[in-house]
């Protein structure tokens, strides 16, 4: 098969270009992830709704399409039939470290099934090597996962054992030197949608046009999810200054439960680590965890949030 016809649809830069139905973003998301299409075709679909960009439609069939592509951990969530937290970390360190990681740490610590998922990137340090470096565990199926949830473990999983397809497309970018809708559909996509308990995915952003598309999304879909800007596209709070939570329920924004920015002069930094590689903010996180230093307030707050959306 080809996907000429959606190509024809999509392609025909930001002012000609049509968005695709739901059936039609499935379909085509389908046939790159099973193999049908050439990698000159799959080129062609990233560059054009990188111009594009992605409407709700198409956002919609894509997530569908990589749910069907993953690996089931429903089972996971049920067997306890705790709260599920998923952190999709896809950006990694470059100037601040990367304390996804230490959220994960502090959610499980009330309790919550937490699910880190993100790709290998030698480029950033990511949270898999955090974990890594921490010893803490990286899970490859529904079975490894419900072990780290007994013991009270917070897991990660690549994103090549969660959805392979995923990872491949994502992948893409270091060929044509951009992203693409994969890193959109990882940041978005529901591991536990069908497993029967209270779920929250971390939606994160890190361009303001991406909130309002997002908030569509996360509206359209009914989501339970709290959308901020990530610290360099990550998960968590930045420790030095509170963002935004943006909290849907149901798919509804909900005041109550969101919080709003810091505004203003820092006047009191956090003391955190100068240097941002796995193995010093592994130490770091640990030093947290024996009381050595605080968990940053922002980080603090944003647990607190992600708890009482659980909640609700």
């Amino acid at each position: 098969m080809s996907i000429a016809a959606y190509l024809k649809t999509i392609g025909r830069g930001k002012d000609g270009a049509r968005p695709l139905t739901v059936e039609q973003a499935h379909d085509l998301l389908n046939q790159v992830f099973s193999g049908q299409v050439t990698d000159l075709e799959i080129g062609a679909f990233c560059l054009a709704m990188r111009i594009k960009g992605e409407e709700v439609s198409e956002l919609e069939g894509f997530v569908q399409a990589a749910s069907e592509h993953s690996i089931s951990l429903a089972e996971a969530a049920t067997a306890l039939h705790r709260p599920v937290v998923v952190l999709p970390s896809y950006n990694g360190a470059r100037k601040l470290p990367n304390l996804t990681a230490l959220l994960a740490w502090a959610l499980s610590q009330r309790g919550l099934s937490v699910l880190v998922h993100g790709p290998q990137d030698k480029t950033r340090v990511t949270t898999g090597q955090i974990f890594e470096a921490l010893q803490w565990p990286i899970v490859a199926d529904a079975v490894g996962l419900q072990a780290a949830w007994q013991q009270g473990q917070p897991a990660f999983m690549d994103t090549a054992t969660l959805c392979r397809p995923l990872a491949k497309l994502l992948d893409v970018r270091w060929v044509v030197g951009l992203r693409n809708p994969g890193h959109t559909v990882a940041k978005i996509l529901d591991p536990f949608a069908s497993a029967g308990v209270p779920s929250i995915r971390v939606v994160n952003h890190t361009h303001p046009e991406y909130a309002v598309s997002l908030t569509s999304y996360l509206e359209h879909t009914h989501a339970r999810a709290l959308l901020m800007r990530g610290t360099e596209g990550e998960p968590v709070a930045d420790a030095r200054r509170q963002p935004r939570f943006d909290v849907f329920v149901a798919g509804h924004k909900r005041a109550d439960l969101s919080r709003t920015p810091q505004e203003g002069v820092l006047v009191d930094l956090p003391d955190l680590p100068t240097e941002i590689d796995a193995q010093t903010t592994a130490d770091y996180i640990r030093d947290v965890i024996r009381g050595q230093h605080p968990l940053p307030a922002s980080i603090a707050t944003q647990v607190d949030c992600l708890h009482q959306a659980l909640l609700a």
